[in-house]
């Protein structure tokens, strides 16, 4: 692991969410880093460095969303040319860690896909990851290299500080989700509820009840993500019958994979909070969707590894 002090830095882009590298780089005050990543017409991926990176301290900022293989693919054989090309420091900026939810083996013969991931990007010559809101927040173990973990709580947190709302309650999906719930209420000064749901196959869930008191309440349903909006949309309309007030929703990621919107639309939540971790295309976004931007928070990480500096006090 490289630990000397840069003399500059360098931000790149893979085609996975070229708009949040071009803001998190206008932050920090640099042009985007000149590259370019392509496909030849047997559907190889291409990857060509217009500048010098030897020495540099670099930074590839490149979300592993669908289509899931071909961005981490770009990812790690831009890892690669930068190696090759000598770069001093070589980060992988990851908004989206994606093969997350693959973290353990669920039944037999089951493949850990998000350690496999891990160890394709420490081979291609990564030195560094820094990623937001992991799945599961032990694959940061998965890696023999450091990894800057993210929370976006603190932006969807301040998010609904800022809309004054009243007689709220925090109300956690699912019980894998109970802590991010708990870290949510904490600055907003409110309870916590649990949505006890069984899921009889993958993507796929029934609600059973409601642990907590949630009637005559505005609620907000906090998850890490939100992939086909089964679960979230069961809760937002579980959480109306039984008497709540009203029901947003928010997540740090927005995968919206097969019927998510459609669902969405159809349920009870009044208003969905995303962070632009993933690019939502614009036949996606819909009226009661909000998307806040991450790239001030990266910006300042990226700009603290570059210096050496504290990330854990970004959450302070």
């Amino acid at each position: 692991m490289k630990n000397s002090v840069f003399s500059n830095y360098k931000v790149f882009a893979g085609n996975s969410h070229t708009e949040l590298a071009e803001e998190i780089a206008s932050i920090m005050g640099k042009p985007l880093g000149r590259a370019t990543v392509n496909k030849f017409s047997d559907g190889e991926i291409s990857v060509n460095l217009w500048e010098t990176v030897r020495g540099s301290d670099c930074y590839i900022v490149q979300s592993t969303s669908d289509p899931v293989n071909d961005n981490l693919m770009e990812l790690l054989i831009m890892i690669d040319a930068m190696k090759r090309a000598s770069a001093g420091r070589i980060n992988a900026i990851i908004p989206y860690y994606g093969y997350a939810r693959q973290d353990r083996k669920a039944k037999a013969r089951d493949p850990i896909t998000a350690k496999l991931v891990a160890n394709l990007l420490v081979a291609a010559g990564a030195d560094r990851v820094l990623t937001m809101d992991l799945h599961a927040s032990q694959i940061q173990g998965y890696f023999d290299i450091p990894v800057d973990h993210l929370v976006g709580m603190p932006i969807l947190a301040k998010y609904f500080t800022d809309q004054d709302l009243e007689n709220v309650v925090i109300v956690s999906p699912d019980h894998g989700s109970v802590t991010r719930a708990r870290n949510m209420a904490q600055p907003l000064g409110a309870p916590i509820a649990i949505v006890d749901k069984r899921r009889p196959e993958p993507n796929k869930s029934e609600i059973m009840h409601i642990i907590g008191d949630i009637e005559g309440k505005n609620c907000i349903l906090v998850d890490d993500m939100i992939d086909t909006a089964g679960t979230i949309t069961n809760a937002a309309n579980a959480l109306r019958e039984m008497g709540a007030t009203s029901v947003r929703a928010c997540a740090t990621h927005g995968v919206l994979s097969g019927p998510a919107i459609e669902r969405i639309e159809n349920s009870a939540i009044e208003e969905l909070v995303l962070l632009n971790t993933i690019p939502v295309p614009e036949e996606k976004r819909i009226e009661k969707m909000k998307i806040l931007s991450v790239a001030p928070l990266f910006a300042e990480a990226m700009t603290r590894v570059f210096t050496n500096g504290s990330i854990s006090k970004l959450f302070d």
